[in-house]
This record gives structure tokens, C-alpha cells and sequence, in this order.
């Protein structure tokens, strides 16, 4: 089988860095951005050969530009991209501040929408290619104090399964990946919360925020593991649209379902008297 380019992003820790590591093992070629300069200089220094780390601010439209133009001159083909990079911000809706708010559809939104933007061209050339969409189980049920990070995860959801239906007939597939709690800096260094609280919801935000803080460390899910349910998905002869990691997440999903079928099945006979006659 031929060695694969995957381009993977934010690859410094958690699910990013375990799916680096686990393409690495099995022979690929990782391409993957990293925050900090310093990070990506030891990556290079440590896989010279066998991966290449660039740094990226996936917020920055011009910058990503420039970085798949030289990705793609240097080492041609992009097999697999891997839209990872992101963040979870934890606040009520009326707690979180618009400029709060607009920074995580940037990153979690918009970054990803134009990093897909920008391979795209390249494998549409090739006529193959493959887009893993790290989303989350959030992106399918919400939680309240959590709301941003839902709408930026349901909006990838949204445009990611449009795109897998325009990209089929070109031989381009996409996969929606939705962990639920995994062992990862997410609730930890890397979450950020609304500067406000109002205690009005310390019961619904304020409880929740409280979980994540005692959650931290102490996830279920394990990111190696979950690296290894990805690759083995992305290589399947029919891959999923939606690939749901964890427990925690197929109790979620699953719910959201039945939540869905009942208000359906309750409201279907007024539903269903609102067509002209």
C-alpha cells in the first residue's frame, strides 16, 4: 500500500497528538501544525524524514494560505486531512461576551471551514482525498454552559455533511468524528471560561463547569485508543459519516435520538396539517 500524506492539525497534545503518533507508527507521512515554533522545530528535529510541523494560527485565513501552498509544493499530494485543532469555552449563554463568543466560532468554525477551503483545490486535482472533521459529541446534544462550543461544533456539523455529499461524486469522502470525554488537556489548560458569572445559573453553567474541572485527568476515553478507532475507520472500504467515540457519547447521541423521535411521534399530527390543502 503507498505511504499516505496526512495533514493533521494541532498536533501538540490530546487526540491530535495520538493520531500523529499512531500515522507515524504505521509508516505515513504526518504534516502537522503546531502553535508554537518551538514545538514544530522539535518535531522536525525528532521525525526529519519521516513527518514535517509547520506553525499555525488556524484564526489566520493569509497565513494558512501560504503554509498549503509550501505543503503542497514541497511534499505534493495531501491523502488525509485532519481538521483537529480547537477549543472548549464553558459559560452561559448570557455570561459569555459576543467578542468570547466570535473567537470560538473563529478557531472552532471558521478556521476549520477555511483550512478545508484551502485543501481542497488540491484534492480535487488528485481526485482523492479523504476530510476527518474532529467534532464532538457536543456537536450532536447540548449541554447548558456550554452552549458556544456546541453551536461552533453543530455548525461543522452542518456544512460537513453538505460538503460530504458534494464531495462523493469527485471521490472525496469526509468523516465527522464525535468524541465525548477523553483523557486530553480539553477540560484543562486548554478550556477557557466566560469572564462573567452570573449566579442565576450557577445551577445549570455554574453545575456543569464544575464537572469539567472534576473530570479533568480523570476521562474515560483514551486518546491513543481513540487514534486507532480513526485510522481503522478512515481505512474501511465504506468509511462512516459519523464516527462516535466513547461511551459517554453513544449514551449522549443516543439520547438526543430519542429525544428527537418523541417530540416527532408527539407533535406529528399537528406537524403534519401545516401544508396548503
Amino acid at each position: 500500500m503507498a505511504k499516505k500524506n496526512w495533514l493533521i492539525t494541532g498536533i501538540s497534545s490530546g487526540i491530535g497528538k495520538a493520531m500523529a503518533e499512531a500515522v507515524l507508527a504505521k509508516g505515513d507521512f504526518v504534516i502537522g501544525s503546531f502553535r508554537k515554533k518551538e514545538q514544530a522545530e522539535s518535531f522536525n528535529q525528532q521525525y526529519k524524514g519521516k513527518g514535517y510541523a509547520f506553525v499555525l494560527d488556524i484564526t489566520d485565513g493569509a497565513g494558512m494560505a501560504t503554509c498549503i501552498q509550501n505543503v503542497h509544493n514541497r511534499f505534493g499530494a495531501i491523502d488525509v486531512l485532519v481538521n483537529n485543532a480547537g477549543y472548549g469555552l464553558l459559560g452561559a449563554i448570557e455570561e459569555l461576551s459576543i467578542e468570547e463568543a466570535r473567537a470560538q466560532m473563529e478557531t472552532n468554525f471558521f478556521g476549520t471551514l477555511q483550512m478545508t477551503k484551502s485543501v481542497l483545490p488540491i484534492m480535487r486535482k488528485q481526485k482523492k482525498g479523504m476530510i476527518i472533521q474532529i467534532s464532538s459529541a457536543s456537536g450532536i446534544r447540548s449541554t447548558p454552559g456550554f452552549g458556544l462550543y456546541n453551536a461552533s461544533k453543530f455548525a461543522l456539523e452542518g456544512f460537513s455533511e453538505a460538503l460530504a455529499g458534494e464531495l462523493k461524486p469527485l471521490g472525496i469522502s469526509v468523516m465527522l468524528v464525535e468524541p465525548g470525554p477523553f483523557r486530553t488537556a480539553f477540560a484543562g489548560y486548554s478550556l477557557v471560561q466566560a469572564k462573567e458569572r452570573i449566579a442565576d445559573y450557577e445551577s445549570t453553567a455554574g453545575r456543569f463547569r464544575m464537572v469539567m474541572m472534576e473530570r479533568n485527568g480523570r476521562q474515560d476515553g483514551d486518546p491513543v485508543k481513540a487514534a486507532a478507532a480513526i485510522i481503522a475507520a478512515a481505512n474501511a472500504a465504506i468509511p462512516p459519516l459519523r464516527l462516535v467515540l466513547g461511551k459517554s457519547a453513544m449514551e449522549n447521541v443516543n439520547a438526543k435520538i430519542a429525544d428527537l423521535q418523541r417530540d416527532m411521534r408527539e407533535w406529528e399530527s399537528v406537524s403534519v396539517t401545516t401544508s396548503f390543502d
